[in-house]
């Protein structure tokens, strides 16, 4: 009998885990549809109408879940910190406002280091939102509202460490978030606001920033001599030249695929117009850097000329400026 490799046994158990978590997640959102959903909105409703922010707290795995929540509420337009329960106690109570709203995770409802930031809100008249798979906790009892979670089973197959649970509260922090953001109207230019570094940040860059301005484009009429259309083109560094009308509108392009398909005797003797691709692919200097490098890839092109609502050439990217800002 062929042993079982141990690669196997390992796929095995990942399988195991990742089916008891997804069974997890179907049971809250079944529970959307009872007191979880209920409590759900007058959570959302307390949030939009709070004029200070959301605290989240928790202790332990519970505890990293919570500032994970208040990193997402922040960059999605929901001013949010996290408060650790032990730093809290020695001073950072005076963090919480009583216009602010607190969402306290917990999946037992009775550690006894929230108890300090718990007894604070209820001095103090905070809003205080509980977390819970154990809605008549102390936590539960307690809290204002109570965002209860099925008691579903942890992937741990001791059923000791947290795994399933985590996953929940994870999940209704992120759905809570995706909730305000619709309700305030969140979108790509105000998430750029707070996403300015990285590749996020690039991706939301708009054209207009990273482009090259006109007085850098290789452009030219259409009578004019292929023998100049190729000094221009090897100046400029870009693979390409724009051709324009009369009009100044962009008539065409031609590119090192044009030059190749009339590569004839006399091509230096024609005019650009008789060798340019018409109606070339453009983009507005309004869009987002991420929709441009969508366009190169889809058409297999290095570059896009930049037009304005008037047809008339403004700039120019090129695959490489996408590199250059980390986009790529």
């Amino acid at each position: 009998m062929t042993p079982t490799p141990p690669g196997a046994q390992w796929r095995d158990s990942a399988r195991r885990a990742l089916v008891i978590e997804t069974e997890g997640m179907q049971q809250l959102i079944a529970a959307l549809d009872g007191p979880l959903g209920d409590a759900f909105e007058k959570s959302v409703q307390v949030i939009r109408e709070a004029k200070g922010r959301v605290v989240m707290t928790g202790m332990g795995k519970s505890g990293h879940i919570a500032r994970k929540i208040a990193a997402t509420l922040a960059s999605t337009g929901t001013p949010a910190s996290f408060v650790h329960p032990a730093e809290a106690s020695h001073g950072d109570l005076g963090m919480i406002t009583a216009e602010d709203v607190v969402i306290m995770i917990s999946n037992s409802g009775e550690s006894p280091e929230l108890r300090d930031i718990l007894t604070y809100s209820r001095r103090f008249s905070v809003p205080l939102v509980a977390i819970t798979s154990a809605p008549q906790s102390s936590l539960g009892k307690e809290a204002d509202i109570v965002l209860p979670l099925p008691r579903a089973r942890e992937a741990c197959p001791n059923g000791l460490a947290p795994t399933t649970s985590t996953l929940l509260q994870l999940a209704l922090g992120d759905a809570l978030a995706m909730a305000l953001l619709e309700d305030k109207g969140f979108s790509a230019l105000d998430f750029r606001k707070f996403h300015p570094g990285g590749k996020l940040g690039a991706q939301l860059k708009h054209v207009r920033d990273i482009m090259h301005p006109r007085e850098e484009l290789p452009l030219g009429p259409e009578a004019l001599p292929m023998s100049d259309v190729l000094i221009v083109m090897t100046r400029r560094s870009y693979g390409c030249f724009g051709v324009v009308d009369e009009q100044d509108r962009l008539a065409g392009i031609v590119t090192d695929g044009d030059l190749r398909r009339n590569m004839t005797p006399d091509l230096l003797k024609r005019s650009a117009g008789s060798v340019m691709t018409r109606a070339p692919k453009t983009i507005s200097p309004d869009a987002l850097a991420s929709e441009a490098l969508a366009q190169l890839n889809d058409l297999k092109i290095t570059s896009l000329f930049v037009i304005d609502a008037e047809q008339r050439p403004v700039g120019l990217i090129h695959i490489h400026d996408l590199l250059r800002i980390g986009l790529v």
